[in-house]
């Protein structure tokens, strides 16, 4: 029987699951499926833990939720297409709504499916190869419930991990001097413990926005914020101010790019994450940066080297969990044989060409619309 491997049970994995699910409640034979989920429970990034560095089994800990998250998008650009807001809580809510009214929403979906069988948690893939002569791909794995090391084989493989884990970490002339906290946003958690503290954010985009504004609310003493290219341009509070690039600091003080300083007490690094995939082999490892058309990746899914090998929701993202359901049907049906993949010289042609055009895309609004046509 055709066996899948599924890396992940976050918003893609969740949506991969389901989208199989479907398939089977109209009546189509669907191929063998298990979902490998190294956390002890599903949502991903939306599974919020007290935990930064490492997990209870030693893992590197995935989600970059804090405390007081709330969605920085708008729930009705947010709401899956077969489940609404209203019907999973029987009644009207805000639009914004916090972190854990949208866990509840999307484990709502997939435990309404009855999918969570097959999925086997704290379960870490470890490795993940090809045998060219079998056709089949080989995953290795860490069963820490049941304290094993086992291997499988697999038909196809959907990676579905994730790239918002591994922090990009930057490093400026005189980290190893400062005698306050340096962290990145991902292990960022709780905004009281910069109360009364002057806060550096380094990064100009929706991390150091929404960090920023939660150490406002719950009591910073000064805020600055440095950018590289653009600062972000609001009509900010008298203690929040934004600097141009970050030059350098001392044991106290942080030097910018305008030829100011400032003493700080605490450096945050809002400087993005890193698609990082150690666990894969390196012929069918995804290298790239946070785009919105990755290469090698036709129509943003489909491995060009090897098309029994998928990745779901490796976009820059402008659209969430919609476009997470429209890759995973997509996949589903190349797996199930009703969709037709062209030859690879075509499909590179098309990601190429597509890659280009974003690169030509001046305006936010225009990025927008371009990921709004891919979802389509």
């Amino acid at each position: 029987m055709t066996r899948i491997a599924i890396i992940g049970s976050g918003p893609s994995g969740m949506a991969q699951l389901r989208a199989f699910q479907s398939a089977k409640a109209k009546g189509l034979e669907i191929p063998e499926i298990i979902c490998f989920e190294k956390q002890s429970d599903w949502g991903g990034q939306w599974n919020y833990t007290w935990r930064t560095g490492v997990d209870e089994n030693g893992e590197p800990v995935h989600s970059s939720m804090y405390r007081y998250l709330w969605s920085n998008g708008p729930k009705e650009a947010l709401e899956f297409a077969d489940y609404t807001f209203e019907e999973h809580f029987k009644k009207p809510i805000a639009s914004y709504p916090p972190r854990e009214v949208l866990w509840d929403y999307i484990k709502g979906r997939v435990e309404k499916a009855n999918i969570k069988h097959l999925v086997r948690f704290n379960t870490a893939v470890q490795h993940v190869s090809y045998d060219e002569n079998k056709k089949k791909f080989n995953i290795a794995v860490e069963d820490y419930k049941n304290q094993r090391h086992y291997v499988e084989e697999f038909d196809y493989v959907i990676v579905a991990s994730g790239h918002f884990s591994t922090p990009n970490l930057p490093v400026f002339k005189g980290f190893e001097r400062f005698h306050g906290r340096i962290l990145h946003a991902h292990d960022f958690r709780d905004a009281r413990e910069f109360a009364d503290k002057s806060v550096l954010l380094i990064g100009s985009s929706y991390s150091a926005e929404d960090i920023g504004s939660q150490c406002y609310k719950y009591g910073a003493k000064q805020i600055y914020s440095c950018y590289r290219s653009q600062p972000m341009g609001f009509k900010w509070p008298k203690n929040w101010s934004e600097k141009k690039q970050l030059v350098r600091v001392d044991e106290r003080k942080a030097y910018f790019g305008d030829g100011t300083s400032a003493k700080v007490d605490a450096i945050i690094l809002c400087t993005g994450y890193l698609h990082h995939f150690p666990f894969i082999e390196d012929k069918l490892r995804l290298r790239t940066h946070n785009c919105l058309y990755p290469l090698d990746l036709y129509q943003g899914v489909v491995w060009e080297k090897n098309p029994r090998l998928f990745y779901l929701g490796m976009q820059d993202q402008w659209y969430t969990f919609n476009m997470f359901d429209a890759q995973a049907w997509y996949v589903r049906d190349i797996i199930l044989g009703k969709i037709s993949l062209p030859n690879i010289m075509e499909m590179q042609h098309h990601t190429e060409k597509k890659h280009l055009e974003e690169r030509a895309l001046s305006t936010d609004e225009k990025k927008a619309r371009f990921q709004g046509e891919y979802v389509k």
